[in-house]
């Protein structure tokens, strides 16, 4: 059994550290309160409830029992000398806290850090500079940007306000980048004009040059979509026919113009290859200054094209996307493996969704790729068109949703768009702290929203008055808008014109507590769309006060999931089907181990994805499906039919010890810690095995905490 101590790092569980304390305490009055074996009973019990939660505890829980054992007893004098003693050394901590965080980040055994993010290895240098700016930023807002009750609710998990390890600088979150206007008319990297690009594989470079830029100056994900690469491939067709012309004039030869045309195709094809294998590697491989690879998400959509010839360039693109997806990349050890970005979502539309359409071979490609490599993702053209007003566009990132907007000649703009932070709200807290009754349930989420919204206007406000200089290529050359040097980007953050979100999590475990049931049952399914429709007032709400585009959002709780687990066990105890668990569930998701076939699954979480306005997504956990192409083509097909978006877990592994290929299995060791191990040779070193796992809506590789591992453990198949 493991514990947690403050500065994040992680030793064995020690029963003798219990009864020193204790012992101390008891010596420091006018006479002893307890016997050594009441000392030795108080810290047994609480090891034994160490031992019940299944996880890593953390010194405060374990403070918190021991003091709650000390009270049992009647002793209540020891218990407040036990209260000031916790007291006086928190003091002396209160210093340096941060100091130690930072020592124990940079010796590498800060186990907090080690698990934050799925796709940062906290050993590396430059994640570790990023890692120490952020217990700063940290720090700081805590202490100086943040009001003491909002700062106090988010330590205690009834909510968390996400990315306080940037918050001290005016960044924001998501955004979709205006990869169009940057290519066509021109943008600046590094203070260096970038004129419009004169072939496919010189457009391809410069985008990975925009996206390594984007992500050092945000800190969320990023959309591009691959239809403003498209215009490109006509650019290069047109240059690689004039060279074959040049050619065949030297060379004295009477080709036919067709075989000049099979001649440039075939060379078209390799610059499109190139092309493709720039973004992917280059992407892959960049370390911007968070100290990982650009969360990225690339968007393949059929339809976004202007014109035919456009439409079956795209189409070019998008095959070589996704051949090149399957192959994957290779690891040190030279086996090919599933990269995490850049994420892909393709789009399910009715000419590549029926057997026989056009384009139907790109839709078996994505199947393939996706029983292989976990991606592509799913969107429904048809779906979506119906939830946001007859458009299609990206997400940005994994699962962040902009709202419809239109500019002042009345055009719909999605591209140069953001979203300004999120906070989320822990709904199981709402049900726990009510009792289970339902009048004050309702009570007690109005003063959690009134918190919420207070946290989110923080965020706003902390991004009004940014200057364009902040972050030029976002700012002032195309990324997002082209604002003059010295200007505010405040018009940005009004009108609706970017999102801010209100998240949240737990509607199984919330509706569990209030119901009784989960809420796939009939009876319960209204009190948790209930819950959703009362978040959507309160957003419309906000949004009609102040014109800023306020939307509910499904949360990707990666780390908050352990987070709020532990936070809801330590004010509430251990309550069957609701905080038994290391994690709680992701936003409006089936509870992992709920039995429930894939199909089921995704029509039932369609009517909440469709309130969760500001961006969600529902998965279906499937086995090893690469010899069944039509199961999952069937699953694809009843996504384009019934939810908006939609993703299919597959598994896909490997040891680097014995070779095996397949999916590493999780067990729990002798320290009672779930750890990976190859069901092969029993190999547990995650240094010498990749494993790749869907983690909230992204591919994570970097491995999780006990929380989310605890998930991953339970999840059970779909289909």
């Amino acid at each position: 059994m493991k514990t947690i101590k403050r500065n994040g790092a992680e030793e064995a569980f020690d029963i003798n550290k219990i009864i020193a304390a204790v012992r101390k305490a008891n010596e420091s009055g006018e006479k002893s309160m307890l016997s050594e074996e009441q000392i030795t009973s108080i810290a047994d019990y609480v090891e034994y409830k160490c031992r019940k939660l299944n996880r890593a505890v953390s010194v405060e829980e374990i403070q918190d029992m021991v003091e709650d054992q000390i009270m049992s007893t009647g002793s209540f004098d020891l218990a407040k000398r036990y209260v000031r003693y916790r007291y006086q050394r928190s003091l002396i901590r209160k210093a340096n806290t941060t100091d130690n965080r930072i020592l124990s980040l940079l010796e590498g055994n800060n186990e907090d850090v080690k698990q934050e993010n799925s796709n940062k290895n906290p050993t590396i240098n430059s994640v570790q500079r990023d890692y120490m700016a952020g217990e700063v930023s940290k720090d700081i807002t805590r202490r100086l940007l943040l009001p003491s009750d909002i700062v106090e609710a988010d330590q205690e998990g009834i909510i968390h306000f996400h990315d306080t390890d940037y918050f001290a600088q005016h960044m924001h979150n998501c955004d979709l980048v205006n990869l169009e206007d940057m290519l066509q008319n021109g943008t600046v990297i590094s203070e260096t004009r970038i004129e419009k690009p004169h072939s496919f594989s010189t457009a391809c470079n410069i985008a990975t040059q925009i996206i390594a830029q984007v992500a050092s100056n945000q800190y969320g994900g990023q959309s591009i979509s691959l239809a403003h690469l498209a215009p490109f491939v006509q650019i290069s067709r047109k240059k690689i026919h004039a060279e074959v012309m040049d050619e065949v004039e030297i060379l004295g030869s009477d080709a036919s113009p067709e075989l000049i045309q099979k001649i440039v195709e075939k060379r078209l094809r390799k610059e499109v290859n190139k092309g493709v294998q720039t973004i992917q590697y280059q992407v892959i491989t960049l370390m911007t200054t968070n100290g990982q690879a650009p969360f990225l998400t690339a968007f393949m959509y059929l339809n976004e094209a202007k014109n035919e010839q456009e439409k079956e360039d795209l189409a070019l693109i998008i095959e070589e996307t996704l051949k090149q997806r399957i192959q994957g990349v290779k690891n040190e050890a030279g086996i090919w493996v599933t990269p995490a970005f850049p994420k892909l979502i393709y789009v399910l539309e009715e000419d590549n969704v029926t057997e026989g359409s056009k384009y139907y071979y790109l839709t078996e490609l994505a199947a393939k790729c996706t029983t292989k490599r976990l991606v592509p993702d799913y969107i429904s053209e048809k779906k979506m068109k119906e939830l946001k007003e007859g458009n299609c566009f990206p997400v940005m990132g994994c699962r962040s949703a902009l709202s419809p907007w239109k500019d002042e000649q009345g055009n719909y703009k999605f591209y140069g768009r953001f979203n300004q932070g999120v906070v989320t709200l822990n709904l199981v807290d709402v049900a726990l702290s009510s009792g289970g009754d339902m009048k004050k349930f309702w009570e007690i989420f109005d003063e959690r929203l009134e918190l919420c919204y207070r946290a989110l206007m923080i965020r706003h406000k902390r991004l009004k008055g940014t200057l364009s200089d902040a972050a030029p290529i976002l700012w002032q050359h195309g990324a997002l808008a082209r604002l003059e040097k010295g200007e505010t980007i405040d018009k940005l953050l009004y009108g609706g014109y970017s999102t801010i979100s209100l998240g949240y999590a737990g509607l199984y475990e919330c509706t569990k507590y209030m119901t009784g049931k989960s809420h796939t049952d009939p009876e319960a399914t209204s009190f948790a769309l209930d819950v959703m429709k009362y978040m959507n007032i309160a957003c419309d709400k906000w949004k009609a006060e102040t014109t800023i585009g306020f939307g509910i959002y499904g949360s990707p709780i990666e780390s908050t999931t352990y987070k709020f687990a532990k936070s809801l066990q330590k004010r509430f105890g251990i309550i069957k089907g609701v905080t038994d668990k290391s994690y709680i569930t992701n936003s409006y998701h089936v509870h992992v181990s709920e039995d429930i076939d894939a199909f089921s699954k995704l029509k039932f979480e369609s009517g909440f994805q469709s309130l969760s306005t500001g961006g969600a997504v529902s998965y279906v956990e499937v086995p090893n499906m690469q010899n069944n192409i039509p199961a999952v083509l069937q699953v694809i097909r009843f996504i384009y039919d019934n939810i908006m978006y939609a993703e299919l877990n597959t598994k896909s592994d490997c040891c680097q010890e014995c070779g095996f290929d397949g999916e590493i299995q999780i067990i729990t060791d002798e320290h009672k810690k779930l750890v990976w191990e190859c069901p092969k040779c029993g190999n547990r070193d995650e240094n010498k095995m990749n494993v790749a796992r869907r983690t909230c809506g992204y591919i994570g590789t970097q491995f999780w905490n006990q929380g989310r591992t605890q998930e991953i453990k339970e999840r059970v198949l779909h289909l």
